[in-house]
């Protein structure tokens, strides 16, 4: 069982060095990376060259009732969207990670276009 776990947790970041790998963030166009747990979702516009996060947003800061869902990973799309168009950000690329491009993930990023960012 642990040898498994073991494995699971080595092709996932194996994933995620290989996304990485290939997604660079600038100040003009800053990486928007992803975070997922089971309760809660994250995101964080990141400018590569200082190292320094420019916004960020998370399900924690609604006091909704949407819960960690497909609606609500739109609205914390929508909010980051925000943060970054007052921080003076209008294009960034999408970094999701070791996750699919599908479900949560997808709805934030369309929450984001939505927006008004382009990924």
């Amino acid at each position: 069982m642990i040898k498994r776990l073991r494995e699971k947790n080595h092709r996932k970041a194996a994933r995620d060095r290989r996304a990485r790998a290939k997604i660079f963030g600038t100040l003009e166009c800053p990486r928007l990376t992803v975070f997922r747990s089971l309760k809660n979702i994250s995101v964080q516009a990141v400018d590569d060259v200082a190292g320094k996060t420019l916004a960020a947003a998370d399900l924690r800061e609604l006091k909704g009732t949407l819960g960690n869902t497909v609606p609500g990973a739109k609205a914390v799309g929508m909010l980051i969207a925000e943060k970054c168009l007052k921080a003076g950000v209008k294009q960034v690329v999408f970094d999701r990670g070791s996750s699919l491009y599908h479900g949560k993930v997808q709805a934030l990023a369309d929450g984001a276009r939505e927006g008004g960012l382009a990924l």
